[in-house]
């Protein structure tokens, strides 16, 4: 394996929790981040080596998500929300741990998608509010607006 592949898989649990955090539903996630693997495998020559490779697959993510719910769209399938997820990692999280994931995880699932997707990528991603609002196609300024948005949605509802 050459370093663009060893680096890809590297991404895998950030990807599987973008894919999370977009889908809503473990199944589709992981259909998703395998989409996305192969896309950006197939699309390696267009990455520019020295940028950063985590947003560059997370937007392939974003585009893909996109293709598949207009594809759903059309054949007027519904998703249905799977039961949350917790993010963290169940092998080495505790009993305390894997149950504030889970309420985090179950309170982002209420946000609208925009909040929820910059949350994800700014608070759990940790990409730069430039970055995120590369990877969502949108001015920094409204990353920022629905960043701020979800931050308090989300806190309220942990606090419930």
């Amino acid at each position: 394996m050459d370093r663009f592949e060893d680096s890809i898989i590297g991404l895998l649990p950030r990807l599987r929790r973008f894919g999370r955090a977009l889908a809503r539903d473990a199944a589709d996630a992981d259909d998703l981040v395998q989409i996305t693997l192969e896309r950006a495998l197939a699309r390696r020559e267009q990455w520019q080596p020295g940028s950063r490779l985590d947003s560059w697959t997370m937007r392939i993510m974003k585009n893909a998500w996109i293709d598949e719910a207009r594809s759903r769209s059309r054949r007027r399938l519904v998703a249905v929300d799977g039961d949350a997820e917790a993010v963290a990692d169940p092998g080495t999280a505790s009993p305390a741990q894997r149950d504030a994931a889970l309420a985090v995880t179950q309170a982002m699932s209420q946000l609208p998608e925009e909040q929820r997707l910059a949350v994800a990528l700014v608070l759990v991603e940790g990409l730069s509010y430039a970055e995120a609002a590369e990877v969502l196609e949108i001015p920094a300024g409204t990353l920022t607006s629905r960043l701020v948005r979800g931050r308090v949605a989300l806190m309220g509802l942990l606090e419930a």
